[in-house]
């Protein structure tokens, strides 16, 4: 298995809008079912544990009209839920028999709303993250309503949640996480070698795939970039932030690098690594991934920061991390969350003498030039006048 191969594998489910492989997976397995999952963050082995395959659902990006997705938000509503919507409309979810809305936000929990009105037979659930992390508050809230997650859903799949399956869902994540954590780490260290491009579109179909075929195309992908031949050019190493929800288009990543930026941390497709470290394997399942989430979790907005300094000195931290020059913000048109934070994150990155830009995208949109030339810019001051 090549490495371009990987990539066209990866490419071609993330343009599949339709989800065609999804039911291709499921004809595989017959008997299997499907759930699908809004960003930010559903805890895939409870999906997983009880019979079903997780599919998040990201919207059709720059590759989906939207026609009737727009009678049902407003213009000062962020793009995801309407390319979402136009989907459902154009019937490209028929192989989910279940929709998940975490609580990311206002628009994806009222989403989980429209999604009961407009299909009344489907399983919905608004699936609510604690905010409150301590295990007597957070944890035993987290706990249950994982627990009553796993029984809902084994009653649309026939396979009960036991132990066994739950500590063997477990495993295949905690592998798939450090595999990512490990070609994340290969990008920090030799950026020129992993494109963030070929990186993104591999995450994006790991959110769709049965985890057992992503942690092979992983394997072979890791094996590929450490032995590569290519060389480093003279670019800005840089984290992108902001984008945790609403993807920016394809083009758009690649604009950044084109435009001579290394990208060395960013927080795309959060889902699959949103936690940090290995879930335990003893004792209670759903014990061990609740206090996972409560002391191992990714920080970014959709987690509550009981540090009044936490927002301000995390960007400082990441940029250390992967020692990176410069940060820019990219954050979604109307993104509460993101837009929120960003002015107590760039104010941290100031006060550290962090250079940044920011600007912000939607989803569909096709236009890079102006990103194109002001990540240039960016780049250009980074390298001429960075140590100044």
């Amino acid at each position: 298995m090549n490495r371009s191969d990987i990539i066209d594998w990866a490419t071609e489910i993330y343009e599949d809008v339709g989800l065609s492989c999804v039911r291709q997976f499921l004809d595989d397995t017959p008997g299997r079912k499907a759930a699908g999952m809004l960003p930010v963050y559903v805890p895939r082995e409870v999906v997983h544990g009880a019979g079903m395959l997780p599919v998040a659902i990201w919207g059709g990006g720059d590759r989906l009209e939207i026609i009737k997705g727009d009678a049902f938000y407003q213009s000062y509503i962020c793009h995801l839920p309407r390319s979402v919507i136009e989907l459902a409309q154009g019937g490209k979810f028929q192989a989910l028999s279940a929709m998940l809305f975490p609580s990311t936000c206002d628009v994806i929990r009222n989403l989980s709303g429209i999604w009961t009105m407009l299909y009344p037979g489907m399983y919905v659930r608004y699936l609510d993250v604690p905010q409150v992390l301590d295990q007597a508050t957070g944890g035993v809230f987290w706990q249950s309503e994982m627990r009553e997650l796993a029984r809902d859903l084994a009653g649309l799949s026939g396979i009960a949640p036991t132990p066994e399956r739950m500590k063997a869902a477990i495993s295949l994540y905690n592998e798939a996480r450090r595999l990512i954590r490990a070609l994340y780490d290969q990008r920090r260290s030799t950026p020129w070698a992993v494109p963030t491009a070929e990186l993104y579109v591999l995450m994006r179909a790991g959110e769709v795939a049965p985890v057992e075929l992503f942690i092979d195309k992983m394997k072979a992908y890791l094996a590929a970039v450490t032995e590569t031949s290519m060389r480093p050019k003279d670019r800005a190493r840089v984290v992108v932030t902001g984008s945790f929800c609403e993807q920016p288009p394809l083009g758009l990543i690649k604009t950044l690098e084109r435009a001579g930026c290394y990208i060395v941390d960013d927080d795309f497709l959060l889902g699959n690594r949103f936690l940090t470290q290995d879930v335990s394997l003893d004792g209670d399942p759903f014990e061990a991934l609740s206090s996972a989430f409560l002391h191992h979790v990714v920080p970014c907005s959709l987690v509550f920061e009981a540090d009044p300094n936490g927002k301000r000195t995390l960007m400082q931290k990441r940029v250390a991390a992967a020692k990176a020059e410069g940060i820019i913000f990219a954050a979604p048109s109307f993104c509460d969350p993101a837009l929120l934070d960003q002015p107590m994150l760039r104010a941290g990155a100031d006060a550290a003498n962090i250079p940044s830009i920011s600007f912000r995208y939607a989803e569909n949109s096709g236009q890079f030039q102006q990103f194109r030339e002001q990540a240039g810019t960016f780049a250009d001051s980074i390298k001429l006048w960075g140590d100044a």
